[in-house]
């Protein structure tokens, strides 16, 4: 681990040089799968309360110590497949067809994705492990497999898993194990490298899959030293006060500071190679944290809000900047940078301007709300494989959202928990699409379906599955959480319809098959055909 921080005191003395005159800045793009805003230089904004100041992640917050941290970072659907299309699009995740749903995605050929406009102009371009996950065509939004570099293998992506196979087998400490691992990345980006034309920029996406579950029990304090009793009185007010999820945060935790550590890895191959001065990085995840309630899958801050945290080449003075930003805006930042003018298609707006500005706090007034949105996550769980939709409006003070369809589960059906059955605590922990499968397997996932009869978890377990009304209004200065509905109070009615208003007009100004016609788009074939392709 020692070579890793060696590397990290390296970037930061050569990020400040800055790029040569003219020349097209690098850009690595690293995107962890179901990461949240969880790093430690967010602590500096979200207070002394925050979860983020019970772990550390050295590597993003020296980057974020050279660059501009973004506060107010959305996804425009909280899961990995219209995330993705999205991001890769610059578009709202409902225009990219079947790019929208998880189980049954297509890429579409005809939509515009950054990375082959990229390659167009002559990038180099390719990625390491995920990037699009139906990867059908293979890999299609980035080019194919030979944009793939992966020879040194993708054990990265299970990092608690085969940390504690390795020292099983009582060959390795954990150091040596995680040492490993991180050869791994070192060698996948060299390769990434090694075949790049001579004198091109690149554009490369490194996307491990390790925050993704499942993770090993205890990992989080063993393998990182994160003790999950510093969570309490830190975990959001919907996550019940009790050692198993405090445990379970704890590995997930635990899993964000691995990818940090492989973070590290990634820019001492491009510090040795003599890249990391013209490169611009960017961090992020696709959405928030998978097996926790109102999270992944969820249009609350927990499930939408995610890092973004970006440093340019030449930038040396770090900023902390209050405008909000949807992920698609990265495709288009991306395209400036790269001096290619972005299709009028896409919807996402370039984040150049707010990146080149020395200002602090809100940089560009008009981003002062997000739109994000929902249709369908896992089919199998669902009647007829019918979605889920909504979609939701997010300013600094309030969050709005429209359940278009409150009748439905909003994580699925209960299938086989009932007044009278529930699924074995193995089940529960292991296997998504025994219940509720819009929310992933977990020890929390299971701790609240088995204490669900108790009188002061009732209101847990209903926060986490219980079905929802047609219209959700939370006032966050009073409500962080988002949990306490004010809907329905005339205080708010006033509120309400002018965020309604703004949100149904920018759904409709962007053609939004929910709103447009007879908004059934996605009830109909083919989204409720997953799997005929």
């Amino acid at each position: 681990m020692k070579k890793l921080f060696v590397a990290l005191l390296l970037f930061m003395a050569s990020v400040s040089v800055g790029n040569a005159e003219g020349k097209r800045p690098n850009i690595l793009f690293a995107f962890a799968d179901d990461w949240g805003k969880y790093a430690s230089c967010y602590a500096q904004v979200d207070g002394p309360n925050s979860i983020n100041t019970v772990f550390e992640t050295p590597t993003i917050d020296a980057i974020a110590g050279k660059g501009t941290l973004f506060k107010h970072a959305f996804v425009t659907a909280p899961s990995c497949t219209p995330c993705r299309s999205s991001l890769l699009s610059g578009q709202y995740f409902y225009r990219t067809g079947r790019g929208a749903i998880l189980q049954g995605a297509i890429w579409d050929l005809n939509i515009p994705s950054y990375p082959l406009l990229l390659q167009d102009a002559g990038y180099h371009i390719g990625q390491t492990y995920k990037v699009w996950s139906p990867g059908s065509p293979a890999d299609a939004p980035y080019g194919g497999k030979a944009t793939a570099f992966e020879s040194a293998g993708g054990k990265f992506n299970g990092f608690s898993q085969q940390v504690y196979q390795m020292v099983a087998k009582q060959d390795k400490s954990s150091a040596e194990a995680k040492q490993v691992l991180l050869n791994e990345v070192k060698q996948n980006v060299q390769a990434f490298l090694d075949a790049r034309p001579d004198n091109a920029p690149f554009c490369y996406w490194w996307g491990p899959t390790n925050v993704h579950r499942k993770w090993i029990k205890g990992s989080g304090k063993k393998l990182w030293g994160i003790n999950p009793d510093d969570l309490q009185g830190k975990l959001p007010v919907f996550l019940p006060e009790v050692p198993e999820i405090r445990q379970d945060f704890a590995d997930y935790l635990g899993e964000a500071r691995a990818f940090d550590a492989g973070l590290a890895a990634v820019l001492e191959v491009l510090q040795q190679t003599g890249e990391l001065e013209n490169t611009m990085i960017v961090i992020s995840g696709d959405h928030g944290a998978p097996g926790f309630p109102r999270g992944k899958c969820n249009l609350y801050d927990f499930g939408t809000q995610v890092p973004l945290i970006v440093s340019m080449p030449g930038q040396s003075a770090p900023r902390v900047v209050d405008d909000f930003v949807n992920l698609m805006d990265l495709a288009p930042t991306f395209l400036e940078m790269g001096g290619v003018e972005p299709p009028e298609v896409m919807t996402g707006k370039s984040l150049v301007p707010v990146l080149n500005s020395k200002k602090e706090g809100l940089v560009d007034p008009s981003r002062s709300w997000v739109v994000t949105g929902r249709e369908r996550h896992v089919a199998k769980v669902r009647d007829g494989f019918l979605p889920y939709p909504q979609r939701a409006i997010r300013t600094k003070d309030y969050l709005y959202i429209i359940n278009f369809k409150a009748d439905r589960w909003p994580m699925g059906a209960p299938m086989t928990v009932t007044q009278d059955s529930t699924p074995t605590t193995d089940q529960l922990e292991n296997n998504t699409f025994i219940c509720f499968g819009d929310l992933d397997a977990s020890p929390t996932k299971a701790w609240l379906i088995e204490n669900r009869f108790k009188s002061q978890w009732q209101q847990h377990y209903d926060w986490a599955f219980g079905k929802r009304p047609p219209e959700e209004l939370y006032v966050l200065a009073d409500d962080p959480d988002q949990v306490h509905n004010v809907a329905r109070k005339l205080k708010y009615a006033e509120v309400k319809a002018q965020l309604k208003s703004q949100l149904m007009q920018e759904l409709t100004s962007t053609g939004d098959p929910r709103v447009t016609g007879d908004g059934s788009t996605f009830d109909k074939p083919p989204f409720t055909d997953p799997f005929k392709r």
